[in-house]
């Protein structure tokens, strides 16, 4: 959606509103590319909503008019998930539209959010990882050239260091510590924080930096990993690496990076770890989200004892 384009459909105030939002959104709560673009979606959703029910100004939009366009949404089967997200992001735009004194009574304060199913991430077992990467170190050794050390390099950190693929597209030269064995991360909202990473994933980043300069290219910069042409790596290109190890993996789920996280913080707390390092290590800012990796490890175990306790 263009500027122009917005500016034809809706009144000034409407205009206005979402500009100065999404610098609120982006310069003070500094959030991320991702959150912030769905959030202002969210909002211009909603305002083509308005506009088309005859609304001239953000006072105009009550709280009967937001749950009819959640309703809307819902009758063409948006998921409860968007909708919370929906929720989320009205109320954050007329908190802030009322701090701002755009509206006198803010219209979401009594909006509730759906209710959203726990969903278990899919994911590996430990020994599925393991043939994930030994199938990479194999593929890589019989490809030779860069492309195929920096794809284990890939995976041994994505699985090594729990990190989201954004987090590892990030990712400078710089931010690696051999001597301490830990990388720096930027996480969501710019915050950042220092990540373990275990010997092989360190030994398989030290063979890639040998051979990085087959792909340097004047955009590579000081980013750690690169795509073909020698720009830093897309996200995307990360995404297609680990689906094409996984189908090396016999009836293992189709999982993509964020499935690696999944397996690794599962793997942790099942090896031990106490709950509040892992939500440290993943970056989580609710200790809530980390939570969900102990009814992974729940189930792991449940099945695990269904089959081999001769009581079970």
């Amino acid at each position: 959606m263009t500027a122009e384009s917005v500016a034809q459909r809706w009144p000034v105030a409407f205009v206005a509103a979402q500009f100065a939002f999404g610098n609120y959104l982006r310069l003070e709560r500094l959030f991320s590319d991702n959150t912030y673009k769905a959030y202002l979606g969210d909002v211009a959703d909603l305002f083509d909503y308005m506009v088309s029910n005859g609304a001239d100004e953000l006072s105009d939009v009550s709280i009967s008019d937001i749950r009819e366009w959640l309703a809307n949404a819902h009758s063409t089967g948006i998921v409860a998930a968007t909708l919370a997200r929906r929720t989320a992001a009205v109320r954050v735009f007329f908190r802030w539209a009322t701090k701002q004194q755009l509206v006198k009574e803010n219209p979401s304060l009594r909006l509730r959010s759906p209710k959203v199913p726990k969903r278990l991430p899919e994911t590996l077992s430990q020994q599925e990882v393991n043939e994930l990467l030994r199938s990479a170190i194999s593929y890589a050794a019989d490809i030779g050239g860069a492309l195929g050390a920096r794809d284990v390099a890939i995976l041994e950190t994505l699985y090594g260091a729990g990190i989201r693929v954004a987090e590892l597209s990030g990712l400078n030269i710089a931010d690696i510590d051999v001597a301490r064995r830990t990388i720096r991360v930027l996480g969501k909202g710019d915050k950042q924080r220092t990540v373990p990473l275990g010997v092989p994933a360190l030994h398989a980043i030290e063979r890639w930096l040998t051979i990085r300069a087959q792909l340097v290219s004047d955009k590579s910069g000081q980013a750690l990993f690169l795509g073909g042409r020698g720009a830093r790596i897309n996200p995307r290109v990360v995404r297609r690496i680990v689906h094409h190890a996984v189908q090396a993996i016999p009836d293992a789920p189709d999982i993509g990076p964020h499935g690696l996280r999944h397996a690794m913080a599962t793997h942790l707390l099942e090896g031990g770890a106490d709950l509040r390092s892992v939500q440290e290590i993943l970056g989580h800012a609710s200790l809530a989200t980390t939570q969900l990796y102990t009814h992974v490890s729940d189930e792991r175990l449940r099945a695990a004892f269904q089959q081999a306790h001769p009581r079970a």
